[in-house]
């Protein structure tokens, strides 16, 4: 089997055999294939799509270009969660030791914020001494005591996707929605799970903007999923404003354990936490419907046992299991901060989430650079959000950071995503639809 040939056969727009298939996947993992022939591959493909099948095709042997987890030894439906990404969504954080509460199994393997996304593995390596970085066996062990385990991606584990998505962005086919499915659902398929349940986010602060190409990515990655024998439910949520009120590593991490204690959640955050909480649980066996998984839900808040499952977590995991008994003492808050106050009187009517995400970025607590270091105790603390009335001096928001030229930065990049008016904004649902 020859690249070239290959390479004609796609620009030609004729459709791959699985073996085709795998020959790139293995080639990109092991260097066989030159860089200059990928990325030709890779615009092909961009410029005259991938057949469903051929994106399972891709997405399996690219999963199985590199280690992958073995958890037939493990009793139990295995359920994970992606989110596309988002502003204020530490809803990982919660989401995984409720589901495990419930005798749902959940390996939740997750990535890191770049951009003005953040990520789940920041937000728990905000915890002193919480390690992501665990090995396959490891994983297995943990899951077999706990239920749980959160994690990161190992160099071995889905190696062709580490190539392909670096020529992605250097050939600028990063959009095309077979790669994307491929990309996401390898890692997942590596991972050995039988469930799914996917947050696809929609709006100013998400990946793709508008609702649409946003749905048409929610039906691919269902039908690759199904494909690959993973039962899946996508999810779509708005991202227009930031989800809750923190934002920021440290911040959202122990918003999420006091969500845990038994705290009462902001809104828009719980609606979120709860449906995807309920979806999980039904794929996992444990309800008869999403709605009793809701039940299960919260039931595992109220009598404690999902903030048990999290100090569980955090023992195996490396960190003092003692922050989730108080998380304001254990977890890192930049030391300088600054209030920010409306300006005007009325109504706030906008707070842009992909600006306010950048906010957040200038502030330390995000990456523009994948090499960036983080500030965990950076960030910002809510007080209002689009919709709330407000007259000049109110407090808005806390911003943090850990110098004074960041914490300048990102409140004057906060204060632009805001808007204000007469009357309150109208707003479209947070959840739009449930796509099954």
């Amino acid at each position: 089997m020859r690249m070239l040939d290959l390479l004609l056969k796609k620009r030609s727009g004729l459709e791959h055999t699985p073996a085709e298939i795998e020959f790139i996947a293995m080639g990109a993992a092991d260097g066989s294939i030159p860089d200059y022939q990928l990325s030709a591959w890779l615009m092909a493909s961009f410029l005259n799509g991938l057949t469903p099948a051929e994106t399972a095709a891709l997405t399996k042997a690219m999963a199985q270009s590199g280690d992958r987890l073995d958890l037939s030894s493990i009793k139990g439906i295995k359920v994970d969660k992606h989110s596309t990404g988002g502003v204020g969504d530490g809803v990982s954080i919660a989401l995984a030791p409720i589901a495990a509460a419930a005798g749902v199994v959940v390996p939740m393997m997750s990535g890191r914020g770049l951009g003005h996304t953040g990520g789940t593995l920041d937000k728990l390596e905000a915890m002193k001494g919480f390690n992501v970085r665990l090995k396959p066996g490891y994983v297995v062990k943990q899951l077999k005591a706990t239920g749980l385990s959160m994690f990161g991606q190992t160099e071995r584990l889905a190696p062709s996707d580490k190539k392909l998505y670096a020529l992605r962005d250097a050939s600028c086919t990063v959009e095309a929605l077979p790669l994307i499915v491929a990309s996401i659902l390898s890692k997942k398929y590596a991972e050995d799970i039988t469930g799914l349940v996917m947050d696809v986010k929609y709006g100013s602060g998400a990946f793709l903007k508008e609702f649409k190409p946003s749905r048409e990515l929610a039906v691919a990655l269902m039908k690759t999923a199904k494909l690959l024998g993973i039962r899946c439910v996508a999810v779509m949520t708005a991202m227009n404003e930031p989800l809750g009120v923190a934002i920021g590593n440290g911040i959202e991490t122990s918003a999420c354990i006091k969500i845990l204690q038994g705290e009462k959640a902001p809104e828009d955050f719980t609606r979120v936490l709860e449906t995807l909480a309920g979806w999980m649980i039904h794929l996992g066996g444990k309800a008869r419907t999403a709605e009793e998984g809701i039940e299960k839900a919260r039931a595992v808040v109220a009598d404690g046992s999902a903030l048990e499952k999290y100090r569980l977590m955090a023992k195996w995991q490396g960190a003092d299991p003692k922050v989730a008994d108080d998380p304001d003492r254990h977890m890192p808050k930049a030391k300088l901060s600054k209030k920010i106050l409306a300006k005007k009187a009325g109504f706030l009517t906008a707070m842009e989430a992909r600006t306010v995400g950048f906010a957040a970025v200038a502030l330390g607590a995000g990456r523009a650079k994948a090499e960036d270091a983080v500030d965990f105790g950076a960030g910002f603390i809510l007080e209002r959000k689009p919709g709330d009335r407000v007259k000049p001096g109110d407090v808005i928001a806390t911003a943090y950071a850990s110098a004074p030229g960041k914490l300048a930065d990102g409140v004057k990049m906060f204060e632009s995503s805001l808007a204000y008016g007469p009357r309150a904004p109208r707003k479209e649902p947070l959840i739009r639809e449930i796509i099954k």
